[in-house]
């Protein structure tokens, strides 16, 4: 299970927050990436894929044990998720929330973030659409707020 860590930063004079995924940090986790990668050879050593003619060049083939296939996992693994959540959305009294409803930035006045790191969650489809409806809304916003600032 990934943390969040909250760190101050002298320049900016707000707290800003570092997410840490802890890829590979429980054994479920090591056992799953030494699984998969033994199910991917057995996979590609079926008779149905031998006119493909396959060959392992990563992690590669002299490479067995938990521990080896482990490290190899940590070394060419990454995620397939886009990544989401990294400045979530929130109130100010939630303590993983980095923006407001609004998309600025808690605790950094005039920052504002406009992507997919604002979400919540992870939608269940792509995320083109929602970061283009974050951007659109964000641009109303900044708007709204020049209009706001040019009448006053």
């Amino acid at each position: 299970m990934g943390m969040i860590v909250q760190e101050e930063r002298q320049a900016a004079g707000c707290m800003l927050a570092n997410r840490l995924p802890n890829y590979l940090s429980t054994d479920e986790d090591r056992r799953a990436a030494a699984d998969s990668l033994r199910l991917v050879r057995r996979i590609a050593g079926q008779p149905a894929s031998q006119r493909f003619k396959p060959e392992e060049f990563r992690p590669g083939p002299a490479l067995h044990s938990d521990e080896e296939l482990v490290r190899a996992a940590s070394e060419i693994g990454t995620t397939v998720f886009h990544p989401v959540g990294t400045a979530r959305m929130g109130l100010a009294d939630e303590p993983i929330a980095v923006v407001y409803a609004f998309l600025s930035v808690i605790g950094c006045e005039g920052l504002s973030i406009a992507d997919a790191s604002v979400m919540p969650t992870i939608t269940s489809g792509n995320t083109n659409s929602p970061v283009l409806m974050i951007v659109e809304n964000a641009a109303e916003l900044l708007l709204s707020a020049d209009r706001k600032a040019l009448a006053a």
